[in-house]
């Protein structure tokens, strides 16, 4: 009877864990459905939410201001910080620690400095400030994966790594707006604090687009993280090809970072803090890359809509998420030297 109900028991449990991430997921879209309602409302001219859903709808004065100049900025903040934050939920399953997340370890300071790069060199267009983006990136993670001793990606060796050639690279980032003209330099310092400022669909739709390619990628990896989870041994044994999976979620954890760097800049703090505000809602032993998402949305679009609307000076949102980030980053240090 005791071997029964503990069959039992353990049958349940994966149950109840799905239900309440349903549940938790409904949840967080319903919020930010209504937060993106609110901020399609918010401004000079303000329209109340029954007047932004007809402006939605094309009738009503307000469609224009609504559809042509907010809702990209809306819908950016959405796409965007979901992208960072699955990146983080990779990252942290990947090298198993909850310190390790795109900005922390120096790729958003890398994608940036691609940027640089590119408008040093006289290039704006989205596309090749893009791929400079993903250069930039990518050249990062290479540089971290070799600096931390031949692609070890455990423990907090990744993390102190990584700090070092964030800091190397904002010191670059800093020398390369020197070298720019002074309204280029103002324009690249306002969007490397992570500014949702100036976007529009012609860069929010195709980021979209990446973004959920790179999204059902992941997901297609999600049996296998969990079964990282266990350990390199275990997985393998199941069937896991372990540095094949790590490699491929890397890379889109990297190029998902890439992407949200090209359009709004290094934003802070969102790919570490959702996968851990997500995990902790949905009480899961993994890092649920959905949930984790959804998290990183609403941490985005409300940290635009406070840092435009609620304070009083307009400010980018990587002021906002670098604010509550910074808070959680030194609660998850200090965590973590007790642990050990």
């Amino acid at each position: 009877m005791t071997a029964l109900a503990g069959r039992v028991a353990a049958a349940v449990r994966p149950r109840r864990r799905r239900s309440r991430e349903a549940a938790v997921g409904a949840a967080l879209v319903v919020v930010v459905l209504v937060l993106v309602v609110a901020s399609l409302g918010l401004g000079q001219f303000r329209l109340t939410p029954g007047e932004v859903l007809r402006a939605l709808a094309g009738d009503g004065l307000g469609h224009v201001v609504v559809v042509q100049w907010r809702l990209p900025r809306a819908l950016a903040a959405v796409v965007l910080g979901f992208g960072l934050a699955v990146s983080g939920a990779l990252f942290q399953t990947v090298t198993r620690n909850p310190l390790a997340s795109p900005d922390v370890v120096g790729l958003a300071h890398g994608a940036f400095t691609g940027v640089l790069v590119a408008l040093v060199l006289g290039a704006g267009s989205w596309t090749v400030l893009t791929a400079s983006a993903v250069a930039g990136g990518l050249a990062a993670a290479l540089a971290v994966w070799l600096l931390a001793s031949g692609g070890a990606v455990g423990g907090l060796r990744l993390v102190v790594v990584g700090i070092g050639v964030s800091a190397l690279l904002a010191s670059v980032n800093t020398w390369l707006l020197l070298q720019v003209e002074l309204d280029v330099a103002m324009f690249a310092s306002a969007w490397g604090a992570g500014s949702l400022n100036g976007v529009t669909a012609v860069q929010a739709l195709p980021a979209g687009v990446l973004v959920a390619v790179l999204v059902l990628g992941a997901l297609a990896l999600a049996r296998s993280l969990r079964q990282l989870d266990l350990g390199d041994d275990v997985a393998a044994a199941t069937g896991v090809r372990v540095a094949r999976v790590r490699a491929v979620a890397l890379v889109l954890g990297v190029l998902l970072v890439c992407v949200a760097t090209a359009v709004v800049g290094p934003v802070a703090f969102v790919a570490l803090v959702s996968p851990h505000v997500a995990r902790r809602l949905a009480r899961t032993p993994h890092q649920p890359l959905l949930l984790s998402g959804a998290v990183g949305s609403l941490l985005l679009l409300a940290s635009d809509v406070v840092a435009q609307h609620l304070l009083p000076v307009p400010l980018p949102a990587g002021v906002v998420t670098v604010s509550l980030g910074g808070a959680y980053l030194v609660h998850l240090v200090a965590r973590e030297v007790r642990r050990r």
